[in-house]
């Protein structure tokens, strides 16, 4: 009997494509399929126009374990520090590419911990845009085990998101963090009970999908570049988002109903 796929996809009527890791029996590890069928996905919804919110969900007892290192996943390392280090530039960059692109598309992306996340699957969900967890999910890096660092966007972008001083307690001090810990942190956006955790997440990307979606997509980009400049220059790229949003027909129709309204009560 074949394998279950390692990982499932569905759009919803609503435009939501929900992609579900589906490796229970071996915690969700990453595996080369899971991470294949995973960048089709991501694809999927930056290239469909009716898909307007991507869920990245799992099943089983974990909601990731990391990368699988018994399927071939991981290459054998290089003896020397600059072969390691060339190892990371060549091998890595699939990931990179991938995890950039997440952040790129103009869509909203919700990724939803149920259980413990943990090492790759952390660092994949470090360029959602959106975290949700339930209340007994928790977080780690294991590789400061082996005396490395998370190495694709462990460091980086947990840096950007949580600032350096919760960075050192889950990279340096090699120390979990649960639900409530990781939303004091700022790496979850909010925590929800366990028994109703799928119907929260599900409502809130019902919620997204009612969004205005050039909005969505100016504002994503507007806040990466507002994060890495300073509040002068941060005003700048808030007008250049808004020279392009406000004229945008939705914004001219409610401006203009909202003027007439101001007018009626004026008159």
């Amino acid at each position: 009997m074949s394998e279950a796929p390692h990982l499932l996809t569905e759009v919803t009527e609503e435009g939501i494509l929900i992609a579900t890791l589906n490796r229970p029996e071996k915690l969700n590890a990453l595996s080369p399929e899971t991470m294949q069928l995973f960048e089709e996905a991501v694809l999927r919804f930056r290239d469909t126009d009716s898909i307007k919110v991507m869920l990245i969900r799992a099943t089983g007892r974990y909601f990731c374990a990391g990368v699988d290192l018994r399927s071939g996943s991981a290459k054998e390392q290089p003896r020397t520090a600059s072969a390691i280090r060339e190892n990371h530039r060549l091998y890595l960059p699939t990931k990179h590419w991938l995890y950039d692109e997440m952040e790129h598309i103009e869509k909203p992306i919700v990724v939803a911990h149920h259980a413990m996340c943990v090492g790759g699957g952390l660092e994949m969900s470090l360029s959602c845009d959106f975290r949700l967890a339930a209340k007994s999910a928790g977080y780690s890096f294991p590789e400061g085990k082996m005396g490395v660092l998370p190495a694709s966007n462990g460091v980086s972008r947990l840096s950007r998101i949580c600032g350096p001083h919760w960075a050192r307690w889950l990279i340096m001090a090699n120390k979990p963090a649960p639900a409530d810990m990781a939303f004091v942190m700022g790496l979850v956006h909010l925590v929800f009970p366990d028994e109703t955790f799928e119907q929260d997440v599900m409502d809130f990307c019902r919620h997204l999908t009612k969004q205005n979606g050039e909005q969505m997509g100016a504002a994503k980009i507007a806040i990466e570049l507002a994060a890495e400049v300073g509040p002068e220059m941060g005003r700048h790229v808030e007008r250049m988002a808004n020279s392009a949003l406000m004229l945008n027909a939705d914004y001219l129709a409610t401006v203009e109903q909202y003027v007439k309204g101001i007018g009626g009560k004026g008159g």
